[in-house]
């Protein structure tokens, strides 16, 4: 199924009725546009009432159960109350950036879906930039919480958005650079071209199974630009109540509670495309339909991993965060970049069987993972045995 094919006939229809041209394509890019946000409303639904379940699961929980069955209407129950709700907008807030900032973090989600192949030829802009667009739009969502810090006039919000630019726009960086492993393999930045170049029997050829370290520093990395524990400082109750948004009530909250669920399925659709394959698997050149089941059961999967973190880890110190981001993923990734780049132009110039190119990439991940661990592990004894003497040497009086 080719979307474009779709409407390009479409737009034929539409023109065979007479209709002016502008008018034509004025009709086309609004049923787009309602077709990515009725399934985005979908998804964010279904991600809610799942992760909550999960998260009840969990913690010796029962999750919704009280509205419908099992509680599956439980998030509808809660967008309905949200409407209700009064909408507060302070007296010395800016009003038309506080206005503006739910939806502008929303649109940055929205938009991101379009680039996202659900299997072969089934995107909705089938661009070849598609990972310097993600990059480019993945960044709007840390302007529009810094957006909503800043016109809010209150000092925790603006802590809160603070927080948005050291964080996001930190982790962003190692982001950045595990991407761009896939693209130097593949030599496209088209989403579609590397879930092809992944290609092969049962998974084999998917790129975490060589690049094992630079899945697992995206998978990191990603919690803390998806604000998930232990990264979610942006908005820690017990030291700035609730951040950015805690100005916002009624809908324009429930804009951004959407784009943060959103946000966490666009980084686990990210995730699949770029290391587990996208809508390869079995027989999917017989069945191309079961490309659309392979690639959300593995957003599925990368979803519930970030939710099964969330609901475990405790949150981490704001100073930690910052030193893990730049002591240990920045370097890790630039090794893992150049490392990949030298592996890709060796394989390239001595003609190397693929098969001696992924062995050397994976040799390179593990050497580089397991450094990391080894100097992390004698950095955190290190840390634990400075606290320890300080706690436990009694200090003399002074004379």
């Amino acid at each position: 199924m080719d979307l474009r094919a779709i409407g390009e006939s479409f737009i034929a229809w539409l023109q065979g009725l007479g209709l002016p041209e502008g008018w034509v394509l004025l009709i086309n890019w609004l049923l787009g546009a309602l077709i990515i946000l009725g399934i985005a409303l979908l998804l964010a639904l279904a991600l809610i009432w799942l992760e909550r379940k999960l998260a009840g699961r969990i913690q010796d929980r029962l999750g919704p159960n009280r509205v419908g069955p099992f509680g599956l209407i439980q998030p509808i129950a809660d967008a309905l109350k949200l409407l209700t709700k009064e909408d507060i907008t302070p007296a010395d807030a800016d009003r038309i950036t506080f206005n503006l900032a739910p939806v502008i973090a929303v649109f940055h989600v929205l938009m991101l879906f379009v680039v996202i192949p659900f299997a072969d030829e089934v995107v909705g802009a089938n661009i070849n930039v598609g990972v310097l667009y993600l990059m480019a739009f993945g960044a709007l969502g840390a302007m529009a919480m810094l957006m909503a810090g800043w016109a809010s006039r209150n000092k925790y919000a603006l802590l809160g958005g603070f927080r948005v630019v050291a964080q996001l726009f930190s982790y962003e960086i190692p982001i950045a650079l595990v991407m761009m492993i896939p693209v130097l393999l593949v030599g496209s930045m088209n989403l579609n071209d590397i879930v092809r170049g992944q290609g092969s029997l049962f998974g084999l050829g998917w790129f975490v199974w060589v690049l094992p370290a630079a899945f697992a520093l995206y998978f990191v990395a990603a919690l803390a630009e998806g604000e998930r524990a232990p990264f979610d400082l942006l908005e820690a109750e017990s030291e700035i109540v609730a951040g950015y948004n805690i100005e916002y009530s009624a809908m324009k909250f429930a804009w951004f509670y959407l784009a943060f669920f959103l946000n966490t399925w666009i980084l686990s659709a990210v995730a699949t495309t770029l290391f587990l394959g996208g809508w390869q698997g079995p027989f999917v050149d017989q069945i191309p339909a079961l490309g659309v089941v392979y690639f959300f059961a593995k957003t599925l999967f990368m979803f519930f991993l970030f939710a099964w973190v969330r609901a475990t880890f405790p949150r981490l110190r704001i100073d930690q965060m910052m030193a893990f981001c730049w002591k240990v993923l920045v370097p890790m990734g630039l090794a893992l970049l150049l490392g990949s780049a030298i592996i890709a132009k060796m394989g390239a110039e001595m003609a190397l069987p693929n098969l001696v190119t992924g062995s050397l990439l994976l040799i390179l991940n593990v050497v580089i993972l397991l450094v990391t661990l080894s100097l992390l592990g004698r950095y955190t004894r290190t840390l634990q045995a400075t606290q320890n003497k300080r706690l436990f040497t009694p200090e003399l009086p002074r004379l």
